[in-house]
């Protein structure tokens, strides 16, 4: 007997409140059965996650890896030495890592008798853009030099040094580390940093500072903070560049 008695004026309530909605429009969604509000379309969108400009970047994007990075200081390079990195290339098949990298990167690449030693062929450079036409091994020499693309005083100045000496011959020989480029655009950037030197190729400058980032995380290097708002700014314009593989 009780809960009939309950349960007509509930049931009053929803057909008057109903009423109302439809006749005048004027009763609050809010004045209805708890059960029937949670049901609203309003309530349901509100609980949707939201999805951040983090959230769309590919998980092996440059700019996802940058946030990796830690952010310091450079320390003091006064002590660096070239030699620190060992103090020539290493050796690759009858040549070494320079010829290497300029297998890699020249085109239509005439090679020496030994089969490795580059002798003629096109580069186009990367940090400019232009093709250098190589006729001779004198050419090759004098037109062509292999960036480093993080420099390694540079990366003595942010963290190499805590690298055994295995690691720094290893990062300074590595494909990932190592680009084909004409010697006066390698002159031009000496060891600046993104914050000091970018590519005058702007087509590469994307490519460029994820290779910078992709060598940075690989051994444990970190950044600055102008060195990270300045690789932001270009990865802003290409946000899922990928990171190289080598």
């Amino acid at each position: 007997m009780t809960h009939r008695q309950t349960s007509k004026p509930r049931i009053a309530t929803w057909i008057i409140s109903l009423s109302l909605l439809a006749g005048g429009g004027w009763l609050a969604a809010t004045q209805l059965p708890a059960q029937l509000a949670s049901d609203s379309p309003t309530t349901a969108a509100t609980e949707q996650p939201t999805t951040t400009v983090n959230d769309s970047l590919a998980d092996n994007s440059a700019l996802a890896a940058l946030a990796k990075l830690p952010v310091k200081e450079r320390e003091s390079g006064d002590d660096y030495e070239r030699s620190q990195f060992s103090n020539s290339w290493a050796s690759w098949r009858d040549c070494n890592v320079r010829q290497k990298i300029l297998n890699r990167d020249v085109k239509n690449v005439q090679l020496d008798d030994n089969g490795c030693t580059v002798i003629g062929g096109t580069l186009t450079d990367p940090y400019t853009g232009r093709n250098i036409e190589l006729t001779s091994k004198s050419a090759v020499s004098h037109k062509v030099q292999i960036d480093h693309v993080v420099a390694l005083s540079n990366a003595w100045q942010t963290g190499a040094r805590y690298l055994s000496a295995e690691q720094r011959k290893e990062l300074a020989n590595d494909d990932l580390e190592l680009v084909a480029v004409s010697s006066s655009a390698n002159q031009d950037k000496s060891d600046g940093d993104a914050s000091e030197w970018l590519p005058s190729n702007q087509a590469f400058r994307c490519p460029y500072v994820a290779r910078q980032i992709a060598v940075k995380l690989k051994y444990h290097l970190w950044v600055t903070a102008a060195e990270k708002n300045a690789m932001t700014n270009v990865l802003q314009g290409c946000p899922n560049e990928p990171l190289p593989a080598e």
